[in-house]
């Protein structure tokens, strides 16, 4: 475990799943969108000290396909493991299946995906233009394609972080 990383306890939640919208929505910022899907799958939650500060929404799609729909963490709370931690956690929870996700262009979110093992799928043209009200722009990028990246579950160690001891 890096000097950063914090040790959270993941747990699914099974009631009121509005309840974390605003952490839904730094993940995806349109209110409307997340209402799509944001009772079906399955939501685990990220908590430190009892309190939340992570989410990550997992729906189960055809041809043995989990789609993560939602990866939020704290924007106070972010490189410091909990959402590595996350996608750790739903990957033991899947092995066998492959992982799915759309994402925009943003170089960081890119950079955090494929360090977590994932690989360029594929891209829908115009995703975010034609299903959100107002421009998407992070870190100086217009968001315009979902960028759908893929990995098989079971590839990476559910203790990533304890490697090497």
């Amino acid at each position: 475990m890096s000097e950063t990383e914090l040790r959270i306890e993941i747990r699914e939640e099974r009631g009121d799943r509005r309840q974390y919208m605003k952490l839904l929505l730094t993940g995806d910022e349109s209110e409307e969108m997340v209402s799509k899907y944001i009772n079906r799958g399955r939501l685990y939650v990220a908590c430190l000290d009892n309190r939340p500060v992570g989410v990550c929404l997992v729906t189960d799609e055809a041809d043995n396909q989990v789609e993560i729909k939602n990866l939020a963490v704290d924007s106070r709370l972010r490189r410091h493991g909990i959402g590595r931690q996350l996608l750790d956690f739903v990957e033991h929870k899947n092995s066998g299946k492959t992982l799915i996700l759309g994402t925009g262009e943003t170089p960081s979110t890119l950079r955090f995906y494929y360090g977590c093992g994932f690989r360029y799928s594929h891209r829908i043209p115009d995703f975010f233009t034609a299903n959100y009200p107002n421009p998407i722009i992070e870190e100086g990028v217009t968001l315009a394609d979902m960028i759908y990246l893929k990995k098989e579950a079971g590839t990476t160690p559910i203790n990533r972080r304890d490697k090497g001891k």
